[in-house]
């Protein structure tokens, strides 16, 4: 389940021509649901999502005044629905779900700093809920995220003053609590200097990625990143510019399991580069002003599958779109040299990302602009701020498509399901609350209808789909980007 946000706008940076028609404004109607929202109501907030055992869709609606949920079978035919007042949940959000063996779905509702939470397990055969409530250990533990996996409920935090970071699983009203201790591990700069866990994490804080959701180029060139798949955790880091260390937290067993990649040797030792994990592959990107390598490794043996690499004179012959310069929400512009391209990127936070339709492997190398960090201090207490150099705030990037040996192929990309979604939202200003669920072989792109006053459904897909308005151009650094995604 994917929560879409119109207001927040990052970055998907992609880039193609389209030649043929577009699917992106006649996908089909699954169904519709009426519902009043009132337009200005803060507490307005829908969630769909999928009880990934018995492949039930359900649908939590909530304004001010109730709660709406929505039961749908596997043909997404309404089964049941529940509205009851929603009571005692001022100044709360849902920020999470999970289901229980009966199928009952349960709530996670809270504040925007998860110190209190209120479980609320809602039983839909006698319309009746029960609450608990779970109280955050804030003082000792910082929340770094949530996640959902397996019909549970996460919550993934970071100890205060040891190396650690803990899980919280939810289930039956139950909270287990799973410590994972760092201190065993050792940590290095590029100066070979000796970190601590958490000085790693304070300089360098982890950022989420969902395994089966596309991530943009600004998520992906963080240096820390946690990938939540089924049962595991992997935590990478590449702080360190000469290696990728990456931490397996295994969710059954407790266990915690550490890998070291190291990065492809370059010329010039004053390099950046970065990593992303990508079902049991890690796909790393090292970057100087003369150079640029691109490496993919098998996760579980650390054997390359593949190589490529490229000096500042030479053509990229692996690129399967222009070198492309882009400030903001700015139209793109081409970069003609590789020289160029690399020059610019050496002043930003490399990256890559990686995501597989039904036929190739997509991936997106480039760089985001720098944050760097302003520090002042206020009646001797030290405080930061992160900013953004004006004079190195364009994004480059470029795009490669491979086929399942990880060679480079040459094809037409097709649009994804994403990026016809994100166009309707684009073209379609009453759609309002939008959040995407991938179901089956589809998306479900579920949102309120300010007009029709309706929760409606559509389904959407891969590719172009004849006998629709044609748009020349899709530019996915404008249309996939402008709404980011976050599971609650």
């Amino acid at each position: 389940m994917i929560i879409v946000a119109k207001k927040h706008m990052k970055k998907l940076l992609f880039f193609f021509l389209i030649l043929y028609k577009s699917s992106l404004l006649g996908q089909t109607v699954l169904n519709s649901y009426p519902l009043n929202l009132k337009k200005y109501d803060d507490s307005n907030q829908i969630l769909n999502v999928e009880n990934s055992i018995t492949h039930d869709v359900f649908v939590f609606a909530t304004n001010t005044e109730n709660i709406t949920i929505l039961k749908y079978n596997t043909a997404l035919f309404l089964k049941d629905e529940f509205s009851i007042p929603r009571t005692d949940l001022q100044d709360k959000s849902i920020v999470g779900y999970s289901f229980s063996e009966d199928g009952n779905p349960t709530l996670y509702w809270g504040t925007e700093d998860l110190k209190t939470i209120y479980v609320i397990k809602y039983y839909l055969e006698g319309k009746t809920y029960k609450v608990l409530r779970f109280n955050f250990p804030v003082s000792s533990q910082s929340i770094i995220t949530t996640f959902q996996q397996n019909n549970l409920f996460y919550i993934l935090s970071q100890d205060a003053s040891q190396p650690a970071l803990g899980v919280y699983a939810f289930k039956n009203g139950i909270v287990e609590e799973k410590i994972y201790d760092f201190s065993p591990f050792t940590f290095q700069n590029r100066k070979t200097q000796f970190l601590t866990f958490n000085q790693v994490l304070r300089e360098n804080p982890i950022e989420k990625i969902e395994s089966d959701e596309y991530s943009t180029l600004s998520k992906a060139s963080k240096k820390t990143k946690a990938y939540m798949l089924d049962n595991h955790i992997i935590l990478t880091l590449d702080y360190n510019p000469n290696k990728t260390q990456v931490f397996d937290l295994n969710l059954e067993n407790h266990d915690l399991t550490e890998k070291i990649f190291p990065q492809s040797a370059t010329q010039d030792q004053r390099k950046l580069s970065n990593s992303f994990f990508y079902k049991d592959k890690i796909y790393q990107i090292n970057t100087t002003q003369d150079e640029l390598l691109f490496d993919v490794k098998d996760f579980n043996s650390g054997e390359t599958i593949k190589s490529f690499k490229v000096s500042k004179n030479d053509t990229i012959r692996f690129k399967s779109s222009p070198l492309l310069m882009q400030r903001d929400n700015e139209k793109p512009k081409e970069l003609k040299k590789t020289s160029k391209f690399l020059q610019r990127l050496s002043y930003l936070d490399v990256g890559l990302s990686v995501f597989k339709n039904n036929q190739n492997i997509l991936v997106t190398l480039g760089g985001n602009p720098r944050m760097e960090q302003m520090y002042y201090a206020i009646n001797d207490q030290m405080y930061s701020w992160n900013y953004t150099q004006t004079f190195h705030s364009e994004s480059v990037f470029f795009e490669t498509t491979l086929n399942n040996q990880y060679d480079f192929t040459l094809i037409q990309q097709q649009p994804l399901a994403m990026d016809n979604i994100n166009y309707f939202l684009d073209q379609n200003k009453k759609a309002t609350l939008p959040n995407v669920l991938k179901f089956k072989d589809f998306y479900i792109l579920g949102y309120y209808d300010i007009t029709a006053k309706q929760y409606i459904m559509r389904k959407f897909t891969d590719g172009f789909i004849p006998n629709e308005p044609t748009n020349p151009i899709i530019d996915k650094a404008t249309f996939s980007k402008s709404f980011p995604f976050d599971k609650p």
